[in-house]
C-alpha cells in the first residue's frame, strides 16, 4: 500500500525528468563524448576512481548513478553531510559481500570535501584493494579540499555550469514531459535561462512555478522577472569563486580593459563581497601593476576608500567603481613591484653588509675617529643638486634594481636616471669632468 500511495504522490519536475540513460545528460559532453575520457572509460565498461567537481545543479549525482548502471555497480550514495564513519562501514561491509559474489560497488559521496581529512584516508584502504569505486562529488576545488593521498588514487573530471543551449535543451525536454508549453516569449525564456545561471536542478524548479500559471498571458523577460525569483549568484567570499573573481578583476585592471573590470566588480559586489576587501586589492594594485607611471594612483585609491568609508553603500559603491575606472585607464608599471623583489633578493644573498662609513653619523667622538661621515657629500651643495657618491656598501657592486617603462611619468624618471647616471660617471674618480 505504501508504494501505491507513493506512486500516486506528485513528484518534482526535476526528479521527473532525471536522465534515464547517460545520452540524456546535457552539457557534459567533454566528459561523456565517446572520444572524451568518461566516455572512453564506460566505452570499455570499466570505471575509475574519480572526483566530479562541478558547479551545483550540473549533474554530478545524476551521472554518478547512471555510470554505475552502464558497468554494473551497486549504487552506494552517501551525503557527507549526513554520514559519519559508522554510514561507511555499513557500505564497505555490503561491498565486501557483494564482491565475494563477483559483484562491484559504486560508492558516489556527495560533497565528498565536507569529510575530515581522517575520514578522507579512511577510503583509501578500500579503494585500493578494490571493494569500491569511489566516485566523491564537490562543489569546492579539490587542490584545496581534498586529501592529496584521496586524490592521488583519483582522476579529476571537472563539470561545465550548463550553458545556453544545454538548458534550451531541458526547457524544450520540460515541455515535452508536460505536454504543453511554456507562457514564455523568446525574451522570457532568454530571461530564466539567465535567472538559472547555468544550474539545471534551479532552471527546472522555475520552470515547474510558471507551469502553474494561466497559459495568457504569454510573459516577456519583465513579467518573468516579476514572476519567478532570481537565482542568487553562486559566489562564496571565503572560497574558489572568491579567489576566481578577484583574479578576473585584477587581471582586466591590468590589461586595461575598464569594461570588463567593471563587471567583475559588480560581480563581486552583487554576490556580496566585503566592499573593503576589494579597496585593499585596488590600492594594492595601484602600486604592484600602476606606480611610478602615474603618481597619482595611489593616492586616488586612498581617497575612493576613504570616501566610500564615509559613504558606505550602496551609495559609496560609486566611488569603488570610479576607483576601478582609475586604476584600468592608467598608464601601467611593474617597474617598482620588480625593482623592490629584485632588491629583496640581493638583501638576501649579501646578508649583513655595513652601509659604506661617508654616509653614517657621528653623533661621538670614537665614531668621528673610526671615519664615519668622513668624506660625505651633501648632494644640495654640488652642482646639479646631485653628488654623484656610492651608497651601496663597499663590498657590493652597484646594482640597478629600478628599470622605468617608457609609459606615463616612468618615461620622465628614466631620462632624470639617464642624466643622474652620466653625472655618476663624471664625477667617479678618473670620470671625465
Amino acid at each position: 500500500m505504501a508504494g501505491l500511495f507513493e506512486a500516486q504522490a506528485s513528484r518534482p519536475l526535476a526528479d521527473r525528468m532525471r536522465p534515464a540513460r547517460l545520452e540524456d545528460v546535457v552539457g557534459q559532453d567533454h566528459l561523456l563524448a565517446p572520444e572524451a575520457p568518461v566516455g572512453r572509460m564506460l566505452e570499455q565498461r570499466r570505471i575509475a576512481s574519480m572526483v566530479l567537481w562541478g558547479p551545483p545543479g550540473c549533474g554530478k549525482t545524476t551521472l554518478a548513478r547512471l555510470m554505475a548502471d552502464k558497468v554494473d555497480l551497486a549504487f552506494e550514495p552517501l551525503s557527507a553531510v549526513f554520514s559519519g564513519v559508522a554510514d561507511l562501514r555499513k557500505v564497505f561491509e555490503r561491498a565486501r559481500e557483494r564482491r565475494s559474489m563477483g559483484q562491484g560497488t559504486l560508492l558516489f559521496i556527495d560533497e565528498v570535501h565536507r569529510f575530515n581529512r581522517a575520514q578522507q584516508d579512511g577510503f583509501l584502504p578500500y579503494v585500493e584493494d578494490g571493494t569500491v569505486v569511489l566516485i566523491g562529488a564537490t562543489t569546492e576545488n579539490p587542490s584545496f579540499e581534498l586529501n592529496a593521498a584521496l586524490l592521488s588514487r583519483c582522476q579529476v573530471f571537472v563539470l561545465r555550469r550548463l550553458d545556453d543551449a544545454a538548458l534550451e535543451g531541458l526547457l524544450v525536454r520540460s515541455e515535452q514531459t508536460e505536454g504543453r508549453e511554456l507562457p514564455l516569449d523568446e525574451s522570457g525564456r532568454t530571461a530564466v535561462k539567465a535567472m538559472a545561471d547555468g544550474d539545471g536542478r534551479f532552471l527546472l524548479n522555475l520552470v515547474e512555478e510558471l507551469f502553474r500559471l494561466p497559459a495568457e498571458p504569454i510573459l516577456d523577460s519583465s513579467g518573468v522577472a516579476a514572476t519567478v525569483q532570481r537565482r542568487a549568484p553562486v559566489y562564496d567570499k571565503n572560497k574558489e569563486e572568491h579567489y576566481n573573481l578577484i583574479s578576473a578583476l585584477h587581471k582586466s585592471l591590468r590589461g586595461s580593459d575598464v569594461d570588463a573590470a567593471l563587471y567583475w566588480l559588480a560581480r563581486m559586489l552583487a554576490g556580496g563581497e566585503d566592499p573593503a576587501y576589494i579597496l585593499r586589492r585596488l590600492t594594492r594594485f595601484a602600486s604592484e601593476d600602476i606606480g611610478m607611471a602615474d603618481p597619482q594612483a595611489l593616492p586616488h585609491a586612498l581617497a575612493c576608500w576613504d570616501a566610500y568609508d564615509r559613504i558606505g553603500s550602496p551609495e559609496g559603491d560609486l566611488n569603488i567603481a570610479q576607483c576601478a575606472v582609475y586604476l584600468a585607464t592608467a598608464p601601467k608599471s611593474n617597474a617598482a613591484y620588480k625593482a623592490f623583489s629584485a632588491a629583496g633578493r640581493a638583501a638576501r644573498t649579501t646578508g649583513s653588509l655595513a652601509p659604506p662609513a661617508h654616509i653614517l653619523n657621528a653623533p661621538t667622538r670614537l665614531m668621528k675617529d673610526l671615519g664615519y661621515g668622513s668624506g660625505y657629500a651633501y648632494d644640495h651643495d654640488a652642482e646639479d643638486g646631485f653628488s654623484g657618491q656610492n651608497y651601496f656598501p663597499d663590498a657590493m657592486e652597484r646594482q640597478r634594481f629600478y628599470a622605468p617603462v617608457e609609459r606615463g611619468f616612468e618615461r620622465d624618471i628614466a631620462k632624470r636616471l639617464t642624466y643622474w647616471d652620466k653625472l655618476r660617471a663624471r664625477r667617479q674618480p678618473g670620470g671625465s669632468s
